[in-house]
């Protein structure tokens, strides 16, 4: 369903940003060539950029994240005609949960899905067995950071060498989607390249919450990002004159600090929303710009649809949770007349129901229920 509501009251995703007049200026005005031959210098500036912010040797634009996400784990198997690769990821994870279908219908992984740890890291237990048991094809092995069903949870450093640690030991190849690793690291204030480190290949997202207004970079080696580039020409990623996109990703980069202010608005919604009655705030250990909040009595669909009758828009999961997230549309009067909603909305449910409003029970997975995304717009 479109939203007709105010932008700034729009909480469903940081996807929802828009290019203000300097990133339009710089779409205008960018010197491009034809990117799929390799001669747009508004690109190559762009993948030398992010490599270098990441601590890679290369880098590769997609039009999504999603396709970026697609490419990891075929270019990590080999070159062409190398067998698919079995894909091990947390079942809440966009990749094995958003992603899925794809990963196998276009690039026949074989995906496994395994239990997650609160913080969103995969449960050690499960990921050792799952690495144990080889199957002769390649293994790549993908952590989430930050972790959207662990309410935008930023991972550090040690976290991911935790996992990378094992994955390496056996031969795996360890892939870090990266889609707000920016969050992530202004979170925990390091750059992102020490995220990023402990990883072979890494997604990084620049229409998020930086705001440009489409795009996604793939990284690694030279050799690896080589077999995805041309992995993406096979999949209909090659964009010929990419420059007047990769312009205003350039301008985004510029704004990776002013991601704090997302958080500290996420981090009023919380407070706010956690002092409505009935309403139960998920409170991660390191908070980025997501609230997930749960209302007793009402299932996750039904809170999204009386709060947008209130004119706010969110994201109805699986867990029971509507999902809020911050970026630089949002100021605090929005949060502020979001919380009123959920408020009001709240007011109307009667509170003796505690566990009415659980689509599934607590601790499992996430289920899709729907045949494929959660909606138009899950990011």
């Amino acid at each position: 369903m479109a939203w007709t509501g105010p932008a700034h009251l729009d909480f469903r995703s940081d996807t929802r940003t828009l290019p203000d007049a300097r990133m339009r200026r710089a779409m205008a005005q960018a010197d491009v060539g034809d990117d799929v031959y390799g001669d747009d210098p508004t690109v190559a500036e762009l993948e030398e950029r992010v490599a270098g912010l990441l601590g890679t040797e290369a880098a590769l634009l997609t039009p999504t994240g999603t396709m970026a996400n697609l490419l990891a784990p075929l270019a990590a198997a080999g070159p062409p005609g190398a067998p698919a690769p079995r894909l091990i990821a947390g079942a809440g994870t966009h990749m094995a949960f958003l992603e899925s279908d794809g990963l196998r219908r276009f690039g026949g992984v074989d995906l496994l899905p395994v239990a997650q740890r609160p913080d969103g890291l995969p449960d050690p237990g499960a990921l050792a067995g799952l690495l144990a048991t080889g199957t002769g094809r390649p293994t790549v092995v993908c952590v989430e950071n930050t972790s959207m069903m662990s309410s935008g949870n930023a991972l550090d450093a040690e976290a991911m060498r935790t996992v990378a640690a094992p994955v390496h030991r056996h031969g795996a190849h360890l892939h870090l989607d990266g889609a707000r690793l920016a969050n992530a690291a202004v979170a925990l204030g390091v750059p992102p390249a020490e995220l990023a480190a402990p990883a072979d290949s890494v997604a990084f997202c620049v229409s998020k919450g930086l705001g440009a207004p489409a795009g996604g970079l793939l990284c690694g080696s030279r050799e690896y990002v080589a077999r995805a580039r041309e992995l993406r020409g096979w999949l209909g990623g090659g964009m010929h004159q990419a420059g007047v996109l990769a312009a205003p990703a350039l301008v985004a980069l510029e704004r990776l600090p002013d991601l704090a202010a997302d958080h500290e608005r996420a981090a009023a919604l919380a407070s706010g929303l956690a002092s409505v009655p009935g309403v139960e705030v998920m409170r991660p250990p390191r908070p980025t710009n997501m609230v997930m909040a749960r209302l007793a009595g009402l299932s996750a669909k039904a809170c999204a649809e009386r709060l947008a009758r209130h004119g706010v828009g969110v994201l109805a999961l699986p867990s029971g949770h509507v999902r809020f997230v911050t970026h630089r549309a949002h100021d605090m009067i929005g949060v502020r007349a979001a919380v009123r909603a959920l408020a009001a909305v709240a007011a109307g449910v009667p509170q003796d129901r505690a566990t009415a409003g659980e689509d599934h029970p607590r601790g499992e997975a996430p289920r899709r229920t729907d045949g494929g995304s959660l909606t138009s717009s899950p990011a």
